[in-house]
């Protein structure tokens, strides 16, 4: 596996491109993942890679960044490369602001920062002369390597995501930062540096919908060259100028390109699936045509010797058909089903009374109907999740009944008034950052076979069956920390179907989820008997809700009939 960069060249206008030429990568249990994979984005393209969970588009997208080798093929690529990875949104450690921009920096930045770092804690262990000098060269080459030009520029970015400056960011842990709050710092980051190649995994997870609009807006206005990785259909459809798609089979994924928008994709794949079945019939026909052809003159030159040549010739023309090989086989078809059952409850399922979430939002009333779909939706840092995670909490003070099904208990959420849930309502959670302490380091099948406390153990056949009905049987014995966002995603789902839960309580649940999947949820919640509260910033998935809860910029939280999405950041200070 070979990745090479070519050198930046100061000049006006996109000068950056990658090239994947027949990448093959094989996961360490010996699974294939990415089959011969080939892809050529070029100078200031937007091309969008689409595909089921778990087909390798963070895998690709590694190996494009160097951060992984695969075992065959090769990347090229010309100018500098900023990259977004999947984890940003989701920090929950030590690091803070200043970590998280350096980190999206080029080498030279992010080495002459670890040198600042690692000078600076000697001096002030030991602060001997040596010491003292090592830190003043660490900040000579700080500057050397344009360090402070990078502080007025992440300047410029902090007060654009965060409403402050540098200097007043830098410091703060990132665990202060909503997720939506740590894309945008990347994000202003990235779009504003001077790499003119960007990689982008789900940039608009986590994003309200005001800042997934001013999102497309800087992709579209971009000179830069982007590859990015995206479930959201209105997106995909404003920005992406290809789509490229990687479709998961036996001998790992391969790799098409639709060369046009997104709102003519699904037309085209189906027309493109089609014409591959038809290939395949041909090619089936001929086949049994030829193997019928050879299996004749065999019978004929057992009896007559003049018919030898005739069979030779036959055998060779069999032979040459089966060693050109089959044509592209037909992508397997993901069959994602969800059966959310739920439960009958009492007819208020929800009541919230003069409740205010200390320091987020002001009092609110509210009542939530059995068998609701209510929406919330906000501005990142509103509240929305702290509410949710209340409601998960079983309330202000819940009955056993309340207690949240599901092996993870929310952690309590500060507030004043009165939040209450009506009886046999049973909440069951969907944490957005798909923080499961107790499934890591445990295979799939283990966790249903075992169960807990509340849903009981499933034999093994049976627990295989409920995987494949979520497209996880390939993965029924990886463990749930090996999994791609949208594959923990729909295993969280399937421990929610089976729990027994009369509430769904989802924090942004489609956010890692692909196309196939986020239908397949809607249609579970539609026959889902019970009611569901969900915050969400996706445009598309909240068509399917009944009522709409929105925490306003001015810190009021309000009901509307029709999804709100331009009310700004929540006016508090910071």
């Amino acid at each position: 596996m070979e990745v090479t960069e070519g050198l930046r060249v100061q000049q006006a206008g996109p000068v950056g491109h990658i090239d994947v030429n027949s990448v093959t990568f094989v996961l360490p249990d010996g699974r294939p993942l990415l089959g011969g994979v080939s892809l050529r984005v070029g100078e200031g393209a937007k091309v969008a890679l689409i595909g089921p969970n778990g087909t390798g588009k963070t895998t690709l997208g590694r190996i494009i960044a160097g951060d992984l080798v695969a075992q065959d093929g090769a990347v090229t690529r010309s100018g500098g490369l900023g990259v977004m990875r999947q984890f940003v949104g989701q920090l929950r450690d030590e690091s803070t602001v200043r970590d998280l921009l350096v980190s999206v920096a080029p080498a030279a930045i992010r080495d002459a920062a670890a040198e600042i770092d690692r000078t600076e804690l000697a001096m002030m262990e030991r602060d001997e002369e040596s010491d003292q000098m090592a830190y003043a060269h660490a900040l000579v080459t700080w500057g050397d390597v344009g360090g402070y030009d990078y502080e007025t520029l992440w300047d410029v970015c902090t007060v654009a995501a965060l409403g402050m400056p540098f200097e007043k960011a830098q410091w703060r842990k990132v665990t202060t930062l909503s997720g939506g709050e740590q894309k945008r710092v990347v994000l202003e980051a990235l779009l504003r540096g001077p790499e003119e190649v960007l990689l982008l995994d789900e940039p608009d997870n986590y994003l309200d919908v005001p800042a997934k609009r001013w999102l497309e807006d800087q992709l579209i206005a971009s000179p830069k060259t982007v590859l990015f990785v995206s479930h959201d259909r209105e997106l995909l459809d404003r920005v992406a100028t290809r789509i490229a798609t990687l479709e998961p089979g036996s001998s790992g994924s391969s790799l098409w390109v639709h060369p046009g928008r997104f709102s003519t994709y699904q037309q085209a794949r189906e027309d493109r699936n089609s014409k591959l079945e038809e290939l395949a019939r041909r090619w089936d026909e001929e086949h049994l045509k030829l193997k019928a052809l050879v299996v004749m003159y065999r019978q004929k030159a057992s009896y007559n010797s003049d018919m030898a040549p005739k069979l030779q010739a036959a055998e060779t023309r069999l032979r040459r058909f089966v060693e050109a090989g089959p044509p592209e086989a037909i992508p397997l078809r993901q069959n994602v089903r969800m059966r959310l059952q739920g439960g009958r409850t009492a007819k208020r399922a929800v009541i919230a009374e003069g409740l205010e979430l200390t320091g987020l939002m002001r009092p609110f009333d509210l009542e939530v109907w059995f068998g609701e779909r209510v929406a919330v939706l906000g501005s990142n840092g509103s509240g929305k999740s702290h509410f949710l995670r209340l409601v998960a909490c079983g309330g202000s003070d819940p009955d056993a009944e309340h207690r949240p099904v599901g092996d993870v208990v929310p952690s309590p959420v500060a507030h004043t008034g009165r939040l209450r849930l009506g009886s046999r309502v049973r909440p069951g959670w969907f944490a957005q950052t798909h923080e499961q302490p107790s499934l890591t380091g445990r295979t799939l099948l283990e966790i249903l076979h075992r169960g807990d406390e509340h849903r009981a153990g499933k034999p093994r056949e049976e627990a295989a069956r409920a995987l494949d009905r979520y497209g996880l049987a390939r993965a029924s014995e990886q463990t749930f920390d090996s999994l791609s966002g949208g594959q923990q995603a729909r295993f969280q789902i399937l421990l929610l179907e089976l729990s027994g839960a009369t509430c769904l309580l989802l924090d942004e649940p489609t956010d890692n989820l692909d196309l196939h999947s986020a239908e397949a949820l809607e249609e579970g919640l539609e026959a889902f008997e019970g009611t569901v509260i969900a915050v969400t910033h996706d445009r598309w998935f909240s068509r399917g809700f009944d009522r709409f809860l929105v925490f306003g910029a001015d810190g009021r939280v309000y009901e509307s009939d029709e999804p709100v999405w331009d009310e700004g950041r929540v006016a508090r200070s910071r």
